[in-house]
């Protein structure tokens, strides 16, 4: 099963092909490699006369943007009635990644629903699309990342949204932060993680899924208040499948009163095929919704 960002009106995946995606962010377009974009172009997506910018990669690694024609050096684009900054960053990156807009809508829709105060903790938390748009449902979020930059940018991101309170942001290694968590004695009603393939923390801290993931989502279950309303992983790592993530949190969360789903995530093309961008698992309280 996939489910597919479909609500944008800011963004939208023009054509894909030959391991790239040419895509619309408001009024720029951006040509961009993407690993799981395998098939044949149905066209000639460098030939497209409206690219702004053109993200090569190097044969060295890493790579550089190619600027085709004058653009802004950020910009804003919206989603419902959320703001987010945009701006091309190193490997290929803009600060945003839309298909995360179905795990935003369905953790919105139960803090919504679930008709009491829900305290959120959001795990690499990158530049806080998750946490604008949970906190704009209602939550409290604690935002964590290790890249201070990134934290910056996630506030940044709640302004523009017009979200003044109920986000607490904090720059550390997501393992040690919820390790002191644990010895305070907080806790949260739901977690959101969006785990990195491989990471270091500020002091160094290495992280790599395959060997990490278990026992941390095992860890992070210390945090959860006595009837959590979900815990929600998203994975970008190539070859992770949704039932991965279904069974750890299946076995980490053991005992807990909820049912676990898991699904590809994606987003609609104007060529009428998903592009996949992802996995994503969830649990969720079985008195929600």
């Amino acid at each position: 099963m996939i489910r597919l960002a479909e609500h944008w009106k800011d963004y939208s995946v023009i054509a894909t092909g030959n391991g790239y995606k040419l895509e619309r962010w408001g009024d720029v377009v951006l040509l961009r490699p993407d690993p799981q974009v395998i098939w044949q172009a149905q066209r000639d997506l460098f030939a497209y006369p409206e690219i702004s910018a053109v993200y090569r990669r190097s044969d060295k690694g890493g790579g550089a943007w190619e600027y085709r024609r004058t653009m802004p050096e950020s910009w804003n684009i919206g989603y419902r009635d959320l703001t987010f900054k945009v701006k091309p960053m190193g490997f290929k990156h803009t600060g945003l990644f839309p298909e995360q807009a179905v795990n935003w809508d369905k953790c919105s829709e139960l803090i919504r629903n679930a008709g009491r105060k829900i305290k959120v903790l959001n795990l690499f938390a990158y530049t806080g699309g998750a946490t604008v748009a949970l906190a704009g449902a209602g939550a409290e979020v604690t935002h964590v990342d290790a890249a201070k930059g990134m934290v910056e940018r996630a506030g940044e991101n709640a302004r523009l949204s017009g979200i003044a309170s109920g986000i607490r942001y904090i720059v550390d290694d997501c393992k040690k932060f919820v390790q002191r968590e644990i010895r305070r004695g907080n806790r949260y009603d739901a977690i959101v993680m969006d785990p990195p393939s491989y990471g270091r923390g500020p002091n160094g801290e290495m992280w790599k899924i395959e060997s990490e993931l278990y026992s941390f989502v095992g860890l992070c279950a210390q945090v959860l208040s006595e009837r959590p309303l979900f815990v929600l992983i998203n994975s970008y790592t190539t070859g992770l499948q949704p039932t991965v993530l279904s069974n750890i949190l299946s076995l980490a969360l053991k005992g807990a009163r909820g049912r676990v789903e898991a699904y590809e995530v994606g987003l609609p093309t104007e060529e009428g095929i998903p592009l996949p961008c992802g996995a994503g698992g969830i649990y969720v309280d079985d008195k929600a919704e």
